[in-house]
C-alpha cells in the first residue's frame, strides 16, 4: 500500500521518480506528489489528486522540475481524505495551496504505513508551537524529526532515531534535510523498502519494479534500521547510530518481466505466465526426478517430528492454505488448521510445541502474516514461509523458506503467485507423506508425474478461452453470483469468488455446497448464477444434487468439471471442462477458467482490471 521512490544522482530526478512511481501503481493509491531539489536551492513540491497521469501533466513529465535528487510518493488514504493537501510529500514548516509558505521547512518527507500514536505526538508538537496544514499522520512524523533536530542540535541520523523510538506503528519513510544537500535519509519498521545502487546513482523504493530499469543490485534495509543515500553510495545504521554492513542482492528477473509484453492488461499477461511460474517453482525443489528440500532447510528428521501444522495467511494465500489443508491431511496424515492471519494472534492460539506454522505471502511483507509469524516464534514454534520475494521480512524471519518463483506480479488480483503457492503446498504434502511413511514410493512417483503435467494442461485451457469470454459477456450485468463446491472444490470456489468480486465488483460468495440448505438457499431466485466446481469424483454427485436444488428455484447453472463427466450437460446450462490430473492438484487447473471469467467480466464492464478500486497489492498495515 502506498509507494515511495527516491533518487540521488547526476541526471534529472523528476522523470526517474515518475517512472518509478508508475511501476508502483499496482500497490493502490489516490494521490501522488514529488519533492525535487537542485543543489543548495529550495525544494520544489508538486502534488496531484487522482491518477499519476495528473501529476505527470502538472510537471510536463517531470521536465518542469529541475534537480538531481528527490523523493516521490503515491498515497493510499488512511488519515485524512484523498486530496492534494493530504498528499505527500509533507514539510516541517507550512504549506498553502500546496506551496511551501516559508523557508523554515528544514525537513521534507514521505511515509508509508500507519502511526498509531500520531494524535498524542501531534498534541506534543502543538504545545511546541508547530502548526498543521493536513490531516495526515505523516506530517506529524516530519515535524517530529524537525523538532528533535532543532531541540538537540543533532544531525539527521540522531533526529530520525529519536523519532523512531517515539512512534508506534509501521512505517517506511524518506526524508530530505535543507542543510544536507545531496542526501536522502530513510528509515523502516515493518513496511517494505529496498535500496538500489548503480555507478553514480542511488535509489530507494517500496518494491523492486520501481528501480529494476536502473539497477539489479539492491539492499534490503532491516527492521528499525536507517540509511543515507548519496550519489552511488549508501550507508546503513542501527537505532544507536552505529554503522552496519549489508549484503547486496542481485535481482534475477529483468525489467521486461514487469512490463505488459503486448497484453492489454498485466492480469492477462500473468494468467498466461502461470505455466512457467509453476514449472520454475517445481524445478526449484526437484533433483533427479524427486523432491529435494535442502534449499528450504527442512530436514527429514524435522518433518517426522512435526505433530501439527498451522497455516496462516490472508486473501488468496489463505485460499491456498485451505487447499493445502486437504492435501496435507490426506497425504501426510498430519492435523492441519488454517487461520486468517488477521485473527491468528488475537484468538490467543494454543500451539503445540512440536507444531509447524506455515505462513504464506506473495510479498513477504503482509502485516498480519508477519505479526502471526512473530507470534509463533515468540512461543517457540518452528516456522516455514512460502513467499515470492527474496529478502522480504517474512523470508528473513522464518526458520525455513520455500521461495515461489512467480517473478514480479503487478496486477492487484493475484494469479501466478497463487498458482505457484499451490505448487509449493503440493510439494510439501508429497514430501511430508513420503518421509512420514504415509504414501508409497510408487504413489509418490505417480503424484510427481501428474504434477509435472500441470503447466502443459494449463496451456491447453488457455487455448480455448473464447467460450469463457462469451459467457462472461453474457453475465456482465449480474448482481449476485454463488460458487459452490465440496472439499478441495470448496477451496477453489473461495478463490474463484474472490477473483470475481475484486475486479468485476459483482457481489459473489462461495459456499460449501452442503451448507446451502442451512440458510443460503433462501437467496436463490430467478436468474441468479450458480457456479458449481466439481473436480472431486467422490463428491461429484452430492454437489450435482445441491446444484439441482438451486435450479429448481430458478438459478442459471454453470458447471466446472473435468473431461469425462459429460453427463453434467444434462443438468447445467453451461459447462467448462478442464483436463484430468490427480485430484489433489485439481485447484491448479480449475482456477484458470475462474480467473478468466473474472477478467472478462471486468473488461466487459469497462473497469480497471489491474488496479481495482479500494484495493492494494500488498497490505502492509493492519
Amino acid at each position: 500500500m502506498c509507494g515511495i521512490v527516491g533518487f540521488v544522482g547526476k541526471k534529472q530526478a523528476a522523470p526517474v521518480l515518475l517512472d518509478g512511481l508508475s511501476k508502483l501503481e499496482y500497490r493502490g493509491y489516490d494521490s501522488a506528489g514529488l519533492a525535487v531539489r537542485n543543489g543548495d536551492q529550495a525544494v520544489e513540491i508538486v502534488k496531484a489528486k487522482g491518477r499519476l497521469q495528473f501529476l505527470s501533466e502538472k510537471t510536463n513529465g517531470g521536465q518542469a522540475l529541475k534537480g538531481t535528487m528527490g523523493i516521490g510518493h503515491t498515497r493510499w488514504a488512511t488519515h485524512g481524505e484523498p486530496s492534494e493537501t493530504n498528499a505527500h510529500p509533507h514539510v516541517s514548516g507550512n504549506m498553502f495551496n500546496n506551496k511551501v509558505t516559508t523557508d523554515e521547512s528544514n525537513v521534507v518527507g514521505v511515509h508509508n504505513g500507519i502511526i498509531e500514536n500520531y494524535q498524542e505526538l501531534k498534541e506534543k508538537l502543538l504545545r511546541h508551537d508547530y502548526s498543521f496544514y493536513s490531516q495526515t499522520d505523516t506530517e506529524v512524523i516530519v515535524k517530529l524529526v524537525d523538532y528533535y533536530y532543532k531541540k538537540y542540535h543533532i544531525g539527521p541520523i540522531d533526529a530520525i532515531a529519536k523519532t523512531m523510538v517515539r512512534v508506534r506503528g509501521s512505517y517506511a519513510a524518506a526524508f530530505m534535510f535543507k542543510e544536507y544537500p545531496g542526501e536522502i535519509w530513510v528509515a523502516r519498521k515493518d513496511s517494505p523498502m529496498i535500496i538500489g545502487v548503480e555507478k553514480d546513482a542511488s535509489y530507494v523504493a517500496s518494491d523492486v519494479p520501481a528501480v529494476l530499469k536502473y539497477t539489479r543490485n539492491v539492499y534490503y534495509i532491516g527492521n528499525q534500521e536507517m540509511a543515507c543515500l548519496r550519489q552511488g553510495t549508501v550507508n546503513f545504521y542501527n537505532l544507536d547510530g552505529d554503522e552496519i554492513q549489508k549484503d547486496k542482492v542481485e535481482i534475477k528477473w529483468d525489467a521486461e518481466a514487469a512490463e505488459k509484453g503486448g497484453f492489454e492488461h498485466f492480469m492477462m499477461k500473468e494468467i498466461h505466465e502461470q505455466p512457467k511460474a509453476i514449472e520454475d517453482t517445481l524445478n526449484s525443489v526437484m533433483k533427479e526426478d524427486k523432491l529435494d528440500f535442502s534449499a528450504v532447510g527442512l530436514s527429514e528428521e524435522e518433518i517426522k517430528a512435526i505433530s501439527q501444522i498451522y497455516i496462516v495467511a490472508c486473501g488468496s494465500a489463505w485460499h491456498v492454505g485451505m487447499t493445502a489443508q486437504y492435501v496435507l491431511e490426506d497425504l501426510a496424515k498430519i492435523p492441519v488448521r488454517v487461520d486468517l492471519a488477521s485473527e491468528f494472534r488475537y484468538r490467543k492460539p494454543l500451539l503445540d510445541k512440536n507444531g509447524l506454522v506455515i505462513v504464506i505471502s506473495q510479498s513477504g511483507e503482509t502485516a498480519d502474516s508477519l505479526a502471526a509469524l512473530r507470534e509463533a516464534k515468540a512461543k517457540g514454534i518452528k516456522t516455514l514461509a512460502i513467499v515470492n520475494v527474496v529478502g522480504s521480512s517474512i523470508a528473513r524471519e522464518a526458520d525455513f523458506v520455500f521461495y515461489t518463483l512467480a517473478g514480479p506480479e503487478i496486477a492487484v488480483a493475484t494469479t501466478k503467485a497463487y498458482s505457484s503457492q499451490l505448487i509449493a503446498s503440493y510439494a510439501l504434502g508429497m514430501q511430508f507423506g513420503l518421509v512420514r511413511g504415509e504414501i508409497s514410493q510408487k504413489y509418490y512417483k505417480e503424484l510427481l508425474e501428474s504434477l509435472k503435467t500441470i503447466p502443459e494442461k494449463i496451456e491447453k485451457i488457455l487455448g480455448d478461452k473464447e467460450r469463457i469470454q462469451w459467457f462472461a459477456a453474457k453475465y456482465a450485468n449480474a448482481k449476485d453470483v454463488f460458487f459452490v463446491g465440496r472439499g478441495i472444490d470448496y477451496a477453489i470456489s473461495l478463490e474463484g469468488s474472490l477473483k470475481m468480486k475484486e475486479i468485476s465488483y459483482i457481489h459473489s460468495e462461495a459456499y460449501a455446497a452442503g451448507e446451502l440448505k442451512h440458510g443460503t438457499i433462501s437467496l436463490i431466485e430467478d436468474g441468479i448464477l450458480v457456479i458449481g466446481v466439481l473436480t472431486q469424483s467422490e463428491l461429484y454427485e452430492k454437489t450435482i444434487s445441491n446444484m439441482v436444488e438451486c435450479r429448481s428455484r430458478g438459478a442459471y447453472l454453470m458447471g466446472l468439471t473435468t473431461y469425462g463427466h459429460y453427463e453434467i450437460e444434462d443438468t447445467v446450462d453451461f459447462t467448462v471442462y478442464v483436463p484430468r490430473v490427480d485430484e489433489h492438484f485439481a485447484a491448479s487447473l480449475a482456477i484458470i477458467p475462474l480467473q478468466l471469467i473474472g477478467y472478462y467480466l471486468s473488461v466487459a464492464k469497462g473497469l480497471d482490471v489491474d488496479k481495482p478500486r479500494n484495493l492494494a497489492k500488498s497490505v502492509t498495515v493492519e
